[in-house]
């Protein structure tokens, strides 16, 4: 007869198929009030406790906090809940700045100097996740905060509707399709907020047809301002659901007399139901074809649609992290993966010898390039096209890099610039993060020809879960 090995578990595996069955044991229902102590806090600012050793995932509250709860869904492996009153309040907690109902400061209950130690929380549970080589002695410095958290996005972003008989602009509920009229914003630019509002204004006393989603009717969808931190100038874009934007000259005229500070004003179009606030096709109205930012004393024109982060502040801040962490010289070819404007590789121009950046987005290249020759920086080209694709092109003409700075978006590294990478073994390696979650996967690979160094957090996002990082590297 065949041998058979018997099956052996670990500790850890018991004890997972323990609690798994005992999640399964536990009966609640919606409606159900319970009685919860906070553990600590999740990945998305959520207090996090535990109800007959059922994890339960509460917003608003604080590591310490004793709840009483409302249970809002149930879940195999999980329960959601609500607060319905503080039985014991965290010493940690204070008075947000913020209307909580419309979401988006995830964290402004909770002090400051908590929020930074949070944010390094937030990269220590995601290596604790994915166990990348050597993750348990990574150097996590303390995160780098703003002097003033608030006042520091210089971009705003708002749907506009016909409520009743007023046009409002603002934020939706969390899963809903209610929209809040504009309340006060403390992460917001102040000139932002004042150039949606007075236009909201203008297009409600000038019966310009607002966009029906229901109906899939009316012009105007979303308004979307965006301030210069160096200069104050506001540019403005209307996206509508056509290419006819009625009243058009009269909108500029009292844009004209009633904001100085907008210089620019392009319209968007985005036809149809769509969850995508952009459509393709942009048109320019009036005024200046760009606004201009500084940062690290270099100068980048902005179009409607280029990206730059939404701190400038604490961008020269990251950029000032990425220059340390690389530590180039004048004989380094540098390669600056996902672009954008060249606001990273402009930056880091003047340590290198060379610098070659690629973007997808052709318009962005454009900018870069642009950007490049305004601030008479020689020594770096832009091009269109995907890392993965240009650095072996690169490398077959006999331009290997010596350096790299990738900046991807939250969704990591894809497998085939992780692959390059690897294949291409820069000798200096930064990897700009904004999600911990896709750095962690990317680290279980990077790892294999790098060590890390440290991983330093930069709070970009001040009130809020969101974090983002800069991980200097060195080929082993």
């Amino acid at each position: 007869m065949p041998e058979y090995k018997k099956k052996t578990y670990s500790q850890n595996q018991r004890n997972a198929k323990s609690n798994q069955k005992q999640n399964q044991d536990v009966q609640v229902e919606v409606g159900d009030k319970l009685l919860i102590t906070i553990k600590r806090l999740g990945i998305n600012g959520e207090g996090i406790g535990y109800y007959k050793r059922k994890i339960t995932f509460i917003p608003n509250a604080l590591p310490g906090e004793v709840v009483d709860v409302v249970v809002t869904a149930v879940n195999p492996k999980f329960i959601e809940a609500k607060i319905r009153k503080f039985k014991q309040k965290s010493p940690d907690r204070i008075e947000p700045l913020d209307n909580q109902e419309v979401g988006g400061t995830e964290l402004g209950h909770l002090r400051y100097e908590k929020q930074l130690e949070f944010k390094q929380d937030v990269i220590r549970q995601a290596l604790e996740k994915y166990r990348p080589r050597g993750y348990e002695d990574y150097d996590l410095r303390p995160t780098i905060g703003m002097d003033d958290p608030t006042g520091y996005r210089n971009k705003a972003q708002f749907p506009i509707r016909q409520q009743g008989d007023h046009l409002a602009v603002g934020m939706y509920k969390p899963n809903s399709h209610e929209l809040v009229d504009l309340p006060e914003i403390s992460t917001q630019h102040p000139a932002t907020l004042k150039v949606v509002r007075t236009v909201r204004d203008i297009l409600e006393e000038l019966e310009v047809p607002i966009y029906d989603e229901k109906q899939n009717s009316g012009i105007v969808k979303t308004l979307i301002a965006r301030v210069s931190e160096s200069t104050g100038d506001v540019q403005l874009t209307l996206v509508t659901n056509s290419q006819k934007l009625p009243k058009a000259r009269q909108i500029i005229e009292r844009i004209n007399a009633e904001l100085p500070e907008v210089v620019s004003i392009d319209q968007n179009i985005n036809k149809g139901k769509t969850s995508l606030v952009w459509g393709e096709e942009t048109k320019h109205l009036w005024g200046a074809d760009y606004i201009t930012e500084t940062i690290n004393g270099k100068q980048f024109m902005l179009s409607p649609r280029a990206f730059l982060q939404l701190n400038p502040k604490q961008t020269e801040r990251l950029y000032q992290e990425a220059i340390k962490a690389l530590d180039l010289t004048h004989a380094d070819k540098l390669v600056d993966a996902y672009s954008g404007v060249g606001t990273i590789g402009l930056s880091l121009a003047d340590q290198a010898g060379e610098v070659r950046g690629m973007d997808t987005v052709a318009d962005a290249v454009y900018d870069a390039n642009e950007n490049a020759e305004a601030n008479e920086i020689e020594n770096a080209d832009y091009f269109v096209g995907e890392a993965e694709v240009l650095i072996p092109e690169w490398a077959d003409q006999g331009w290997v890099a010596d350096a790299m700075v990738v900046d991807p978006p939250r969704t990591g590294l894809g497998e085939a610039l992780r692959d390059t990478i690897l294949d291409t073994e820069p000798e200096k390696l930064v990897y700009i993060s904004c999600n911990a979650s896709t750095l962690a996967r990317d680290l279980e690979d990077l790892t294999e020809v790098y060590d890390v160094d440290y991983i330093q957090s930069i709070d970009m996002f001040p009130q809020t879960a969101r974090w983002e990082g800069i991980v200097k590297f060195t080929r082993r």
